[in-house]
């Protein structure tokens, strides 16, 4: 079974700094392609990072050069280091697992909320 279990989400504010962790179990970790969503408030589900299983990285618009994403295959686990945290970042963060073909799997969340 595969599972995907976000952690370190939290209350931060504005200007600080948060790390997002994601533990992967019951897949082929180094095969995926893995990323991070997020979904604030009132709005619709968006991207925030990807890495490819090649460690290519893409980032949205809005967190190029404050976010960062990075895996770790030996450990099973995909990272976001979130910098400059706006109150926009407000959101419910998901783990994304996608492999062309097999389809996607993600994690339930985890909220992060930055105050002014």
């Amino acid at each position: 079974q595969v599972q995907l279990v976000e952690s370190g989400g939290g209350l931060v504010q504005a200007g600080g700094s948060l790390r997002l962790s994601c533990a992967a179990s019951g897949l082929l970790f180094g095969m995926y392609d893995m990323g991070w969503y997020r979904q604030p408030p009132g709005k619709e589900r968006e991207l925030v990072a990807t890495i490819t299983r090649s460690a290519v990285t893409k980032y949205a618009a809005s967190v190029e050069g404050r976010f960062t994403i990075w895996r770790d295959n030996s450990k099973n686990m995909a990272n976001l280091e979130m910098a400059s945290l706006k109150p926009e970042d407000t959101a419910l963060y998901y783990c994304n697992a996608h492999l062309s073909n097999f389809g996607d799997y993600w994690g339930k969340g985890t909220l992060v909320t930055v105050s002014k």
